[in-house]
């Protein structure tokens, strides 16, 4: 359902949270997008100690007509996502808090210029702050590089989009008598059964 990138990892041991924090600040300040910023400073480690997933760590951020892009880290320096968190903070089995580190960004109605910049940004910080870093891309950006190919899944999701739109209209038409709003949540439904597959 639009362009996004998928990603997860750790924060390297021995790199500066507070010095990763700064340098987003400095570009979203540059950029005027919204961040937040937790917690700068992670717990001391206590060995044999599980991590504690009671403050978040880091620092989010909003690219114009993008999602939310979480450089968030629980205690035990796993990347995690922070509306999770009030769900899957403390759950009761493994499989739940896996869900804490599931972080993904649709950047499809941003477009392809911001869509770039956040890759060469986590580019960038995944040599500087983090270890493990894994990143898939519905663009292909991330892998290849090539802004032909990434301009070509944008214009690939409006197109399919828009032909899903235009064959709902014609292939569902009202029926005698019915109600325009009945109509159109019937219409919607046909749509979410077709984006579904």
């Amino acid at each position: 359902m639009g362009v996004s990138f998928h990603y997860k990892g750790r924060f390297k041991t021995g790199a500066s949270l507070p010095s990763m924090i700064e340098e987003i600040k400095d570009i979203a300040e540059v950029y005027r997008w919204q961040y937040h910023v937790y917690e700068s400073v992670f717990p001391p480690a206590v060995p044999g100690q599980a991590g504690s997933h009671q403050k978040i760590y880091g620092i989010s951020f909003v690219p114009h007509g993008c999602e939310t892009v979480c450089l968030c880290f629980l205690s035990n320096g796993k990347m995690g996502n922070p509306s999770k968190w009030q769900y899957y903070g403390n759950p009761p089995n493994q499989e739940e808090q896996d869900y804490l580190y599931l972080l993904s960004v649709k950047t499809q109605y941003a477009g392809v210029e911001v869509h770039t910049m956040i890759i060469h940004l986590l580019k960038h910080l995944d040599k500087k702050y983090f270890s493990d870093f894994e990143l898939k891309d519905e663009g292909h950006y991330w892998e290849t590089g090539d802004l032909s190919i990434l301009q070509n899944s944008f214009s690939g999701h409006y197109y399919q989009t828009d032909n899903n739109i235009t064959s709902s209209f014609k292939h569902y038409q009202p029926k005698p008598g019915e109600a325009l709003d009945t109509y159109f949540e019937r219409l919607l439904q046909q749509l979410y059964e077709k984006y579904k597959k």
